[in-house]
C-alpha cells in the first residue's frame, strides 16, 4: 500500500487490496463454494484488521469477527468492515460480491469504500458520482434467493421490476451507479453489511434510512439492523408509504 493521508484514501486502498487478495485466492482454483468463501473471509478480515491497526491505532474496530463492544462503544471513530460481503456469490464465481471498509463517526456512516473486485470497480464516499438518466420502468434490486415481502409490495405499488442480485454492497452500488433505482431490505442485516455502502450512497446524493424513514445509527451495542432503504430522494415518500402495504409477488427477472 502507498502512503495515505486521509481516511477515505485509506479505506479505498484497503478495500481494493483486500479485493485483489480475494481474486487471487479464487483464481488459484484450490477451493470452491463454502470452503472458498470461509477462507476468503478470514484472509481478507485479517489483512484489513492488521492494516487498520497499523494506520489508525487509536480508532476502534467492528467486523463480524471483531465485536469488542467494551472498546468501541465509547469511541467516536469506529471502523466498520465486511471483508467479504456476498460469500455465496464469491464462492460460486459470480461478480456480485464486495469488500466494505467504513468509518462511522459519532454513530454516522461518514467514510466508506466499497470494492467490487469482480468488475473491477471501487466506489468511495469521496467520489463525484452522477447517476445516468433512466426513463423506463423503475428497477428494484432484491435478494437472489429470498426477496423480502416488503420489497415485492413496494415493487407492486410502484410498478417496478424486481432485479435479483447478490450482496448488499453490490445491490446498493447498483443504485449508486444507476443500474437500479431502489433497494429495500427487511430481512435483517448487521452494521457491517451496510455501513460502507450507505456512506457511499448518501455521499452520492441518495436517500438512506430505515424503512420507516428514520435515520440509520451505527456503532450500537446491538449491531443488528432490521431494515434499510436506499433510493433517490424524490422516491422516498412513495417507497416508505408502500413498504407496509400492497400485494407482494412479482416475478424475478433472471440474470
Amino acid at each position: 500500500m502507498s502512503e495515505v493521508t486521509t481516511d477515505v484514501e485509506l479505506a479505498r486502498q484497503i478495500a481494493e487490496h483486500a479485493g485483489r487478495l480475494l481474486i487471487e485466492l479464487r483464481a488459484s482454483g484450490l477451493l470452491i463454494g463454502k470452503p472458498l468463501g470461509k477462507l476468503g473471509d478470514e484472509l481478507a478480515n485479517r489483512f484489513i484488521i492488521e492494516t487498520l491497526r497499523t494506520h489508525r491505532p487509536a480508532d476502534a474496530l467492528l467486523s463480524e469477527e471483531e465485536q469488542d463492544s467494551t472498546a468501541r462503544l465509547g469511541a467516536r471513530r469506529v471502523w466498520i468492515i465486511d471483508p467479504l460481503d456476498g460469500t455465496r456469490e464469491y464462492g460460486e464465481g459470480r461478480a456480485d460480491w464486495a469488500v466494505h471498509v467504513a468509518l462511522a463517526i459519532d454513530g454516522v456512516a461518514t467514510v466508506g469504500a466499497v470494492a467490487l473486485p469482480g468488475l473491477p470497480l471501487t466506489l468511495t464516499s469521496d467520489d463525484t458520482l452522477a447517476r445516468p438518466t433512466h426513463n423506463g420502468k423503475l428497477r428494484l434490486v432484491v435478494s437472489r434467493t429470498r426477496p423480502a415481502a416488503e420489497a415485492t409490495a413496494v415493487a407492486a405499488a410502484l410498478g417496478a421490476e424486481l432485479v435479483p442480485m447478490g450482496s448488499a454492497g453490490a445491490k446498493i452500488m447498483a443504485v449508486v451507479r444507476g443500474e437500479a433505482d431502489i433497494y429495500v431490505h427487511s430481512g435483517g442485516q448487521y452494521e457491517w453489511d451496510s455501513c460502507a455502502p450507505v456512506a457511499v450512497a448518501q455521499a452520492a446524493g441518495l436517500h438512506v434510512s430505515r424503512l420507516d424513514g428514520s435515520a440509520l445509527r451505527y456503532n450500537q451495542a446491538n449491531t443488528y439492523m432490521p431494515d434499510l432503504l436506499v433510493c433517490p430522494p424524490e422516491l422516498t415518500e412513495r417507497v416508505v408509504s408502500a413498504a407496509t402495504r400492497g400485494p407482494p409477488g412479482l416475478p424475478l427477472r433472471s440474470v
